[in-house]
């Protein structure tokens, strides 16, 4: 996981941020930043992060969402079976979102991002009860970008896992 960079800061969403300039290439996570997060903040659907350089705070050079969600029993590997319940449903937390302005691309922003989502669930893992942490990529490109980062993908899936047990041990290594 990347290491947090001083010249940058990693914060909760805020009315000053600059949505409509952001542009990340994907229009559909260009369009949820420019008119969605707000709401879904104020709903408590997701917590929404906003990357800056604190020396330009309103200017957002990507973000990432975090909300709760459930996976069904077959929907857990079979290797991180043995450490979740056995529920009809596993809690889990989902990486809803997670994008770099095409301006800031190549600079392994995207890799401090996941990094920062993965500690924050980690850290509310004990407190929401959650067993692992979720993304279902966009693409392949996406998928592999999670997959050189730890997580397993469920086979013929875009879907991708992170047991919090997986975690804990990255964490103290």
């Amino acid at each position: 996981m990347a290491a947090p960079r001083p010249d940058l800061r990693i914060e909760a969403l805020a009315s000053h941020h600059e949505r409509n300039g952001f542009s990340c290439g994907v229009d559909s996570l260009d369009r949820y930043l420019w008119t969605q997060p707000s709401q879904d903040v104020r709903r408590k659907a997701n917590g929404v992060f906003i990357l800056v350089e604190p020396d330009k705070p309103d200017i957002i050079l990507g973000y990432y969402t975090l909300c709760a969600t459930g996976l069904p029993q077959g929907g857990v590997p079979a290797a991180a079976r043995k450490h979740v319940p056995r529920y009809p449903l596993v809690s889990a937390t989902l990486i809803g979102r997670l994008t770099v302005s095409e301006a800031r691309q190549g600079e392994r922003l995207g890799a401090m991002l996941l990094a920062d989502a993965v500690r924050r669930a980690y850290r509310s893992a004990d407190t929401v009860g959650s067993s692992m942490l979720v993304v279902d990529a966009l693409n392949d490109r996406a998928a592999g970008f999670y997959e050189g980062n730890g997580f397993a993908r469920l086979p013929d899936s875009l879907r991708l896992v992170l047991p919090m047990h997986a975690i804990r041990r990255m964490m103290e290594s």
